[in-house]
C-alpha cells in the first residue's frame, strides 16, 4: 500500500460550497481520514448547482459537476442539527478528530452549544479552522460572504477586465479556492505546534483577507505610490511586452520578462530597430511609452500566424504560448502525462467512474492518493456513526 502523509488524521468537514471542501479534499487527496458532515435531507449546496450532472444508473440526478469538483476522498454523514441525539454524536466524533474545518457564519454553530470556544473547553487538542467571509472581527464580521463579493470587496474586480468594460470576476471561484489553499497550509502549521504541545487552536480565515493578500503586487504598487491601479485588460502593470496580442489566425501570449528577451523579439518578429529605439531599450521606458511600442508591435503580430511565432519564440527562450480552450487543455498530452485528467470508480453513476481533475502535488515518497469517489448524501452515516 502506497504511504500517505496524514493518513493518521482525521478531519471533521463541517464546510460547503467551494473554499473549506477545496481545503478538506487536499487533505483527503495526502491521505486524511475525512468525514463530511451535512445537514440531514438537504447537505451541501452545490450538490444541486447545476446542469451539468453526473448521469445516474437510476433516479433522479443527485451530484453535480460543481459538487464533485471539490468532495473526492471524503466520506458523507447526514445529521440533524435539530436532533441532541446527533448532535451528541457530532460531539462524539470531535472527540476523535485532530481538526475540524467549518464555514458557518460567526456565530452560527453557538447555538448548538458547536462554537470554537464550546467544544475546546472539552476537546483542547483540536484544531479548529473557521472559514467566514470577513472573519470573526471587524465592523463587518456578520456579514455573509460569497467568492463575488470577496472579489468585489477585496479589489480584485477592480483590476480585472478591459480598461473600458465594466469591473469582471475572474471566470472561477479563485478567492474560494486561494482561501482553501490558505486554510490547508494554517492546518498543518496548527498540527505541528499541537504535535510539539498539545494544543489546538482556531484559525480564523476570512476570504476578503486572503483575497487582499492575493492582490501582492498589485497592492503593493498601491502602497508604494498611492495611485489605485485600475483594469488593464491583459497587460501587465509593471512589465511591458507581457500581455495578449491578436495575430493572424487567434491570440498568443508574449511574455517577455527582460531587455535581454526584449531584444530577442524584437529580431523574431522582423522589427530589430525597436530594440534600439531610445524610447523603448528598457522595460521602465516601455512601460512610459507603453501606448506606443504596444501598437508597433500589434501591428506587426497581425500579419503573423499563431503557430510560427510561438515555435519562434520556443526556438529563442522567449516565453509566450497559446490561449487554450478548457477542452483543449484536459485532453492535451501534457494533461496526460501530469496525470491532471483522472476517473474515479462510482457505482452510482451510469458510466461507472466520475471524471475529475487530478491534485497538482506530486511527491516522490507519499504521493496523492484517490481512494473515495465524491459521495451521495449520507452514503457513510451508518459506517461511521456505527463506529463511536
Amino acid at each position: 500500500m502506497t504511504e500517505s502523509s496524514l493518513g493518521n488524521l482525521r478531519i471533521l468537514d463541517l464546510s460547503r460550497i467551494l473554499a473549506g471542501p477545496t481545503c478538506t479534499q487536499m487533505l483527503g487527496d495526502l491521505g486524511a481520514d475525512v468525514i463530511k458532515i451535512e445537514r440531514k435531507d438537504h447537505g451541501d449546496d452545490t450538490r444541486k448547482w447545476g446542469p451539468p450532472f453526473v448521469a445516474p444508473k437510476d433516479g433522479p440526478a443527485t451530484e453535480s459537476a460543481y459538487y464533485i469538483a471539490a468532495n473526492r476522498n471524503k466520506k458523507s454523514v447526514e445529521i440533524d442539527f435539530g436532533d441532541p441525539a446527533d448532535l451528541d454524536r457530532l460531539l462524539a466524533l470531535m472527540a476523535g478528530a485532530d481538526v475540524v474545518v467549518e464555514n458557518f457564519k460567526p456565530g452560527g454553530l453557538k447555538k448548538f452549544g458547536l462554537d470554537y470556544e464550546q467544544v475546546a473547553a472539552r476537546f483542547p487538542q483540536l484544531v479548529w479552522c473557521a472559514i467566514s467571509g470577513f472573519g470573526k472581527t471587524g465592523p463587518n464580521a456578520h456579514r455573509p460572504g460569497y467568492d463575488l463579493l470577496a472579489q468585489g470587496y477585496g479589489g480584485l474586480m477592480s483590476i480585472t477586465g478591459a480598461r473600458d468594460g465594466e469591473p469582471m470576476k475572474v471566470g472561477v471561484g479563485i478567492t474560494d479556492l486561494c482561501t482553501g489553499l490558505h486554510a490547508t497550509v494554517a492546518i498543518l502549521a496548527a498540527l505541528r505546534h499541537r504535535d510539539a504541545t498539545g494544543q489546538g487552536q482556531l484559525i480564523d480565515l476570512s476570504l476578503v483577507d486572503v483575497q487582499m493578500a492575493m492582490l501582492a503586487n498589485q497592492g503593493t504598487n498601491y502602497l508604494v505610490s498611492g495611485q489605485s491601479p485600475t483594469r488593464a485588460g491583459n497587460e501587465h502593470p509593471n512589465i511591458v511586452p507581457y500581455q495578449v496580442f491578436e495575430v493572424a489566425d487567434g491570440h498568443v501570449i508574449v511574455a517577455v520578462g527582460n531587455d535581454e528577451q526584449y531584444r530577442r523579439f524584437c529580431a523574431l518578429i522582423g522589427r530589430p530597430e525597436l530594440a534600439d529605439d531610445p524610447r523603448f531599450v528598457t522595460n521602465a521606458l516601455r512601460i512610459e511609452n507603453r501606448a506606443e511600442i504596444i501598437s508597433l508591435i500589434a501591428a506587426t503580430l497581425a500579419d503573423l500566424s499563431r503557430d510560427t511565432l510561438l515555435s519562434g519564440m520556443e526556438a529563442r527562450g522567449i516565453p509566450g504560448g497559446p490561449i487554450n480552450t478548457i477542452g483543449e487543455v484536459l485532453e492535451s498530452d501534457q494533461a496526460r502525462a501530469r496525470g491532471m485528467k483522472i476517473e474515479m470508480t462510482q457505482d452510482h453513476a451510469n458510466a461507472g467512474t466520475v471524471p475529475l481533475i487530478g491534485n497538482p502535488i506530486k511527491m516522490s515518497r507519499t504521493p496523492v492518493t484517490y481512494r473515495f469517489a465524491p459521495p451521495k448524501l449520507g452514503a457513510d452515516t451508518e459506517s461511521v456513526l456505527g463506529d463511536l
